[in-house]
């Protein structure tokens, strides 16, 4: 072989060695959800995705169980501390259960914080609520009050019963009723663990067993979508008014036929790419997780965590017939 050849192969594969080399430095970033399959947790992907292509180093593995289980979460998280990945971004199924296996976690060096729904402190470095808790739970009561002047018995169709967000929520809501909403009778809190099947039957329940209920409130993409199916198909559109946090693309017929008036979430694009943005600084910058600490999340914005190593990304918009057209085309 010629010495020009010889070059020639050399470079070839100190190039391959060096595109190799960059790929396998790129941070790895794992997006854990409650469930796949879910398109809350889809549209955060895209956002997720997009930060990953703004930062430039990141590689992006979107996962989580079939099932909303914490038992099935402490699995692929046990998986990803075997695959050595960078951090690990998760929205829990469990804020208590879910501690041991990120715990080890962090002890490997992996960065570890929670978005959406929390892990308990110990768990984590910090967490990213999507809104405020307290004006999240009283936005989903407002949705109902607001529709029933004379006031009324309502209900709410959370996830399940050990969802952290949920919870925070519905306590919040509750918190809001005697000084804001008189009027507006809480007849029952039930679950429907994010599973279609079930929050059609828990919504069935509620109609069955409180004949005079007004409205449902789910704060849960799937249960409110699940219960505002079951107004439409048992005739009740007018009567009940199905309302909590909905995907405006997912929830726009239900708008549009009348078993709802309103709803309201944040954008969960923004939150995959603002918990992304997080991950990626703490782990690759070294930035600090401590009360009062300032942390980017790009072109969302900016966070300010509290005692708790907690933020809130943004306040939660309201879709009604006036805008749900628009925003279903987005996510």
């Amino acid at each position: 072989m010629s010495i020009v050849k010889k070059l020639m192969v050399a470079a070839a594969l100190s190039a391959a060695m060096f595109a190799n080399a960059a790929h396998a430095e790129n941070v790895k970033i794992a997006l854990v959800v409650k469930s796949l399959g879910n398109g809350f947790f889809d549209a955060a992907n895209k956002g997720a995705e997009e930060a990953a292509k703004e930062l430039g180093d990141v590689d992006i593995i979107y996962t989580g169980p079939t099932k909303a289980t914490a038992e099935a979460q402490i699995e692929v998280v046990n998986a990803l501390i075997a695959q050595k990945v960078d951090a690990i971004a998760i929205s829990a199924n469990d804020a208590d259960a879910l501690v041991p296996a990120l715990k080890k976690a962090m002890e490997r060096g992996i960065t570890v914080i929670s978005w959406d729904s929390g892990v308990a402190p110990e768990g984590r470095q910090m967490h990213l609520n999507p809104s405020d808790t307290n004006l999240i739970g009283e936005t989903i009561i407002k949705l109902a009050a607001d529709y029933l002047p004379e006031g009324g018995d309502v209900a709410i169709l959370s996830a399940s019963s050990t969802a952290t967000n949920q919870n925070a929520w519905i306590e919040a809501a509750k918190a809001a009723l005697p000084g804001k909403f008189p009027n507006i009778n809480l007849v029952a809190t039930v679950y429907g663990d994010d599973d279609s099947a079930k929050s059609t039957d828990e919504a069935k329940g509620l109609l069955k067993s409180y004949p005079n209920l007004k409205a449902i409130i789910a704060p849960t993409t799937v249960g409110v979508v699940a219960a505002a199916q079951v107004v439409t198909d048992e005739g009740l559109i007018g009567k009940v008014n199905v309302t909590g946090l909905a995907l405006p693309s997912e929830f726009k017929q239900f708008i549009d036929n009348g078993a709802s008036q309103a709803v309201a979430l944040w954008n969960p694009i923004d939150l995959g790419y603002s918990a992304v943005y997080l991950a990626h600084d703490l782990a690759v910058k070294k930035d600090e997780a401590k009360p009062g600490a300032k942390l980017s999340i790009g072109r969302v914005g900016e966070v300010t965590l509290d005692d708790t190593n907690s933020a809130a990304m943004a306040a939660p918009f309201t879709f009604d017939k006036s805008n749900i057209e628009e925003f279903s085309k987005i996510y």
